[in-house]
């Protein structure tokens, strides 16, 4: 039997990146990244990207491996992915696959086959998000498909544009066209949580520590080598609201409240997302015990 892959998910400061450095210790394994803003090159602070020291040894895969310039793809990111899964495998080791991208980490994991794209469609709606901006065409979403609407950002632009166009191809909800929740790789699910008053204390202290450690001078660097001209990249969590300080009509205060104020919003997007999942096994989040939990949860759902 193949080897499982073990996800661990859930929102935005939760405590994945500690868990999954114990597992990957306990379980002799190697990580793969799933969080859609640490593929990018340079997006370090503001993703909460462990340095090279923090990782401890442990080999970690798919960080840093797109420019800013560069729109995001899941479909990409899916063959990518399979393919460092594999290789773990084939080293004997444990793939332990770790964000909070909920599609992200389907598209990995479950059978996922993304629709095809009509250029003319794409560039009428590109068009129109220049105009109006994103606000609007979410609403419409919110419309069309409110399940999708409530899983987007209303500030992610890009993604409202695939959603409307996946709508207007196929006839169907975007939601509709994700299949159910089966693999097609064997995985042990694990998601990380937190009381939500908790939760909310950690996302604004991580905001804190993100402006401490400089992340004004990393958005700063990021504009030098296109960061405006990325359509995914620009509009990520605190680059977002840093550009908008640049560009004067924020105070770099308010740039940090706003900025705790959206992870938050985006948390409960998160939540809602995988907690639809009824493969996931749910465990609190950081703590002494958080590992043994952890370890008793993959041990039940292995077979024998």
């Amino acid at each position: 039997m193949l080897r499982p892959v073990i996800a661990v998910l859930g929102p935005t400061a939760a405590g994945k990146s500690d868990l999954s450095l114990e597992l990957a210790r306990a379980l002799d394994g190697e990580v793969v990244n799933a969080d859609s803003m640490q593929l990018y090159q340079g997006m370090d602070i503001g993703t909460a990207k462990l340095t090279v020291a923090e990782r401890g040894g442990v080999p970690h895969h798919l960080l840093d491996i797109w420019p800013v310039t560069r729109t995001a793809s899941v479909s990409e990111y899916q063959v990518l992915a399979r393919a460092a899964i594999a290789a773990i495998h084939e080293r004997g080791r444990t793939a332990i696959l770790v964000g909070g991208s909920g599609l992200y980490i389907r598209a990995a994991i479950d059978d996922l086959r993304f629709p095809g794209t009509d250029p003319a469609l794409r560039a009428s709606l590109e068009d129109e998000l220049a105009r109006v901006g994103p606000a609007e065409l979410h609403s419409r979403l919110a419309a069309a498909d409110p399940a999708a609407a409530a899983a987007i950002l209303p500030s992610n632009g890009r993604r409202i544009v695939r959603a409307l166009e996946v709508i207007q191809l196929s006839g169907q909800p975007f939601t509709a066209t994700l299949p159910g929740y089966e693999s097609v790789l064997p995985a042990i699910q694990i998601g990380v949580t937190l009381p939500r008053a908790e939760l909310d204390g950690r996302v604004a202290a991580r905001v804190d520590r993100m402006w401490r450690l400089g992340l004004v001078d990393e958005v700063r660097a990021l504009v030098a080598v296109g960061l405006r001209a990325g359509r995914t990249a620009s509009r990520a969590l605190g680059y977002a609201q840093v550009l908008r300080f640049l560009d004067g009509e924020w105070t770099e205060t308010e740039a940090a409240a706003q900025t705790v104020q959206a992870t938050r919003r985006f948390v409960r997007r998160q939540e809602s997302w995988f907690r639809r999942d009824p493969r996931v096994t749910w465990l609190p989040g950081p703590g002494t015990a958080a590992l043994g939990l952890a370890l008793a949860a993959i041990r039940g759902s292995q077979p024998g």
